[in-house]
């Protein structure tokens, strides 16, 4: 398993001045609440308590996923300890955060079986020796029915109806359950079982995040701070990273799926992604956009950082491999170095490849497109269509390539 600094060799035996800490807790972050009390933690000089808690409601993990992790490590980095927390318990209930409907809680065996995997997930980027992995039915599962209901008190109805997705389904009519009411005030709790300095969530999270402030200094103790990161974008560009979406790219993935996901990104989207996913300087980053503005081609920026994110979930060899492997598809199948982009809306029924290239352009007209399948002149990502009828759907962005010449980088809305 790589460390961190096997994948970063920038990576420092020395304490980071305030002003570095601060610039690197900032980087890609959406909000951070409140920064002079992080500040005023920092300058004790003591190892903060970083928190972060993941429900295990599916078994594993995308790059979406990694961006919150990627800060955690960054925090290690910087000499904290991590908490990383998987909510056994709070998946029994299921997060309402942006639900229209209530959401149907995991079972037991359902929740222990996901809760597996994300141990052998997270330390392909956490550091294992600062890391400390916590259930939150250690201290729930513990919780008698009174102590649940002091905790309720201390939290009112209309309080939970300021969050943004409760007011809708509450002026709309659609039901809550009171059970619902009960996920941000135990996920506000862990913070107090956990004696959290800081806790990291999605944007969606903002609201959990600050009931935990509260309810730390209901029990006397300071609050934490509060840091939110973005919702990372998926291959589309659109929509965020998502499964249901088929628009991710998963931890796990084979080493040349991820490093071929990663090439067919958008240029403009691959600094987003360098922004939240790699761990390259700002500086280092700033100096490739002034190489592209200087005439480098972004291919060859983006195959560095796909070669470091295929390191970081495989080895470094692996990253090498796959780069070759993907010029070898690529760029001997007579690939031009300027591809055109073509943004095309697709519907649930999907689109078929004969449409597909009448879009982007590539051919004529449909039939057209069917006569060239037939011939075997047409690939999506280098391999080769010989299905007519082949449907593709939103969230998915390819390679089509019409014979040698013609050829579009095809985005699925």
């Amino acid at each position: 398993m790589l460390t961190y600094a096997a994948f970063n060799p920038r990576v420092e035996a020395r304490m980071a001045t305030l002003e570095e800490s601060i610039g690197l807790i900032k980087r890609g972050c959406e909000e951070l609440l409140l920064e002079n009390e992080l500040v005023d933690k920092l300058k004790t000089g003591r190892r903060l308590r970083i928190k972060a808690g993941f429900d295990p409601t599916a078994p594993d993990l995308h790059l979406g996923h990694t961006v919150l992790i990627n800060k955690l490590r960054q925090f290690q980095e910087l000499g904290h300890e991590v908490l990383f927390l998987i909510g056994d318990f709070t998946g029994m209930i299921g997060d309402p955060t942006g639900k229209s409907a209530t959401r149907p809680p995991l079972t037991r065996d359902q929740v222990i079986e996901n809760a597996r995997t994300y141990e052998q997930q997270i330390f392909k980027i956490l550091d294992p020796e600062k890391t400390l992995v916590m259930f939150n039915s250690s201290w729930m599962g513990e919780m008698s029915a009174a102590d649940l209901v002091q905790l309720a008190a201390k939290h009112t109805v209309a309080r939970m109806l300021e969050r943004d997705d409760f007011n809708k389904r509450y002026t709309s009519g659609q039901p809550i359950a009171i059970h619902e009411f009960l996920y941000p005030l135990i996920q506000g709790y862990d913070s107090v079982a956990m004696r959290a300095d800081v806790e990291l969530g999605g944007t969606d999270q903002k609201f959990n995040l600050l009931v935990g402030r509260e309810l730390q200094k209901h029990y006397g103790q300071d609050p934490q701070v509060v840091l939110t990161m973005p919702i990372l974008e998926g291959l589309d560009g659109v929509q965020k990273m998502s499964k249901s979406l088929n628009n991710y790219i998963g931890v796990s993935e084979a080493a040349d799926d991820m490093f071929g996901k990663v090439m067919s990104i958008s240029d403009e989207l691959m600094w987003r992604y360098f922004e939240l996913l790699s761990f390259k300087s700002l500086t280092d980053i700033q100096n490739y956009k002034k190489a592209i503005a200087d005439g480098k081609n972004p291919r060859d920026v983006k195959f560095d950082l796909a070669e470091e994110i295929v390191a970081r979930f495989h080895d470094a060899a692996a990253a090498a491999m796959a780069k070759q492997a993907f010029i070898e598809r690529f760029q001997k199948g007579n690939l031009p170095d300027d591809i055109p982009e073509v943004i095309l809306e697709v519907s649930q029924d999907g689109l078929p490849v004969p449409n597909l290239l009448k879009l982007a352009n590539l051919v004529d007209s449909t039939s057209d497109a069917i006569r060239m399948i037939k011939q075997g002149a047409v690939k999506i990502d280098g391999e080769r269509v010989s299905d007519a009828k082949l449907n593709l759907y939103t969230g998915t962005s390819l390679i089509a390539q019409v014979g040698k010449r013609r050829v579009a980088r095809v985005i699925l809305r």
